[in-house]
């Protein structure tokens, strides 16, 4: 196997010219990943923003953020799963991987912008909040365990990991198992503040403190988003480059 062993292939890559067609396989989990890293880190921020104090909250500004992102991830997640384009490359399981939790939250996210429009001139306390979402925790402990499960087949089958074509993150090529954990620990922990989003919003729901469980969730989410706004910056570099190394 090809790999990268000098500073220049690092931030350049490995050229290996006609390895992928690309007009077979568009690949767009770039915003994606921005899309759903701002996601979660503005549930987060939104939360606490209500709680602190909710006449100090702009209902229309979330409102228009999470449709925003909420459109970007509904678009590029439907598309992923009902066309699959990640499988003319080999990377069929991605289409699951990405495409799927991204349709997931996309629509979540659309749901909380109409909640919030409606809101916007009466506007909202946690504890409506966290009252009127309990319902959707049904689906979001479901979406807990597919994030776990994510985890775990990315640790078993080793996915996740960059060819040496692809700068900077194909630095990695020979160790898989190292972006194999990198990914799914990131997965494993949108996992687990789902999972405990019925404890949340059932404290707040009677208008008690989020206590541990939203605490945990906070900072699951937080860094989480966090790390994945940052990945997927990166990405708009590394792909670039993996795309004109490959083409």
């Amino acid at each position: 196997m090809e790999t990268q062993d000098s500073v220049g292939d690092f931030f350049r890559g490995v050229e290996t010219p006609g390895m992928i067609d690309w007009t077979t396989m568009p690949t767009y989990n770039t915003v994606m990943a921005l899309a759903v890293g701002a996601g979660l880190l503005g549930l987060v921020l939104f939360f606490r923003a209500v709680r602190a104090d909710p006449a100090d909250v702009s209902i229309t500004g979330w409102s228009l953020n999470f449709g925003v992102l909420g459109l970007i991830l509904t678009t590029t997640g439907l598309h992923m799963t009902l066309t699959w384009p990640l499988a003319a490359g080999g990377f069929a399981f991605d289409n699951i991987i990405f495409g799927e939790p991204s349709l997931a939250l996309g629509v979540l996210l659309l749901a909380a912008a109409v909640y919030l429009w409606s809101k916007r001139v009466v506007g909202v306390t946690a504890r409506e909040v966290a009252r009127d979402s309990r319902p959707l925790t049904i689906f979001v402990v479901g979406l807990g365990l597919a994030m776990l499960a994510i985890a775990l087949a990315g640790v078993v089958y080793q996915l996740f990991a960059a060819p040496p074509q692809e700068p900077i993150s194909g630095f990695f090529a020979e160790w898989a198992i190292l972006e194999a954990i990198f990914i799914s620990t990131l997965y494993a922990a949108i996992g687990v503040g789902a999972l405990l989003t019925p404890l949340a919003t059932g404290r707040i729901s009677r208008g008690l403190e989020g206590g541990v469980a939203a605490t945990i969730i906070g900072w699951c989410w937080a860094v989480t988003g966090t790390v994945w706004l940052l990945f997927g910056a990166l990405n708009f570099y590394s792909h670039i480059g993996l795309i004109v190394n490959t083409m």
